[in-house]
């Protein structure tokens, strides 16, 4: 037993959360060998772990782009659009009197050139992961334990060496039972001791769905996302539950330029691509003449899903411009008419115009 009682004081510090009562005990400095199995990685199914196993298994499908890749980053950037009057769109703050500048014309020319580099870190597009897969990990199970207490106690690794995702973070069960808590249980306890700015405990009640369809009917979806990325993780369940009922609903009504300008078009976009769903972007695209947004969509329309009829068709005919949306309209299109009708208006105004000049 003394060798016992001297090993588990080495322990590393950990803090015991039960109600309101905390518990500290002592650090260690070294990796213990009787503890060495348990410390594995707490996000058991980790994206990252995930993506590094499918890496090494070799797979001999068709490697198809994904949201960080440079190529389709750049599409989904260009799509985006640079409208610097909405961008900087007036905040809700305290009233201030307005300066004013006298510039020359050099001056205005480079604090345009400032104004249009800060427009682009803001347009910086936030991250597109698979959801995190649960944690259902036990460590042990001490039936001695069972029924001495009735609430939970979480164990949680407060080192500041340490990456949020490699924490240990462990919950004692009344029952006796000892496992790995859940993504829900580790991110309010690393909240509780690592706030974030703008990030709360408990999930706001704007999150609820009745409070979700008032911000959608007032064209709130941009801020709902900037609270949604401040508020969960981009892998969390949650995050990607609010994102699709964000891109479904503006789908539906056809209010893609609510998000245009915004680093959240890009997600969107990426969005209706992966689901096959680019018809009302595609249109909306196409009565604004952003034609060449329309090209660039379906271009990546075609990047992600190459074994499409469309993409297959395009590849044969070398289809570029008009040609590729005709092409899509024609072979994947869910409103192809539609879209072919709307080429066609664009057509006959662009001669118009041209008439004219």
């Amino acid at each position: 037993m003394a060798t016992l009682r001297s090993r588990v004081l080495l322990w590393r510090p950990l803090i015991c959360s039960r109600g309101v009562e905390q518990f500290s005990f002592c650090a260690r400095t070294q990796p213990i060998t009787l503890l060495q199995r348990l410390p594995q990685p707490c996000g058991a199914g980790s994206p990252y772990r995930r993506v590094a196993s499918e890496a090494a298994s070799g797979n001999s499908e068709i490697k198809k782009p994904t949201f960080m890749d440079e190529e389709v980053q750049s599409i989904l950037i260009k799509m985006t659009g640079l409208n610097l009057q909405k961008i900087f769109k007036p905040a809700v703050q305290e009233l201030k009197p307005p300066t004013c500048k006298l510039m020359t014309q050099t001056q205005l020319e480079e604090a345009t050139t400032q104004a249009v580099e800060a427009a682009k870190v803001q347009l910086k597009m936030p991250p597109v992961l698979e959801e995190r897969a649960p944690i259902n990990d036990v460590l042990a199970e001490d039936k001695i334990l069972e029924g001495s207490e009735t609430a939970k106690y979480v164990f949680t690794d407060i080192s500041y060496n340490i990456a949020h995702r490699e924490r240990f973070i462990v919950v004692r069960e009344p029952s006796g039972t000892l496992r790995k808590a859940s993504w829900e249980e580790r991110d309010r306890m690393i909240q509780v001791y690592f706030p974030k700015e703008g990030r709360r405990i408990l999930t706001p009640i704007i999150f609820k769905e009745e409070n979700l369809k008032t911000m959608y009917s007032q064209d709130r979806h941009a801020d709902v996302l900037n609270l949604c990325i401040a508020q969960f993780e981009p892998d969390s369940t949650e995050y990607i539950k609010v994102h699709h009922q964000i891109y479904e609903d503006i789908d539906k009504h056809g209010k893609y330029d609510i998000l245009r300008s915004t680093r959240h078009f890009g997600g969107m976009a990426w969005y209706f691509v992966h689901e096959k769903k680019i018809d009302g972007l595609l249109i909306d695209q196409i009565q604004r003449y952003l034609v060449d947004d329309a090209t660039s969509l379906v271009q990546l329309y075609h990047m992600v899903h190459p074994e499409g009829l469309s993409a297959q068709e395009a590849k044969e005919q070398a289809a570029e411009g008009l040609n590729l949306i005709t092409v899509f309209a024609k072979t994947e299109a869910q409103m192809g008419a539609y879209v072919e009708l709307m080429l066609q208006a664009y057509q006959g105004a662009f001669i118009s115009h041209s008439a004219a000049s």
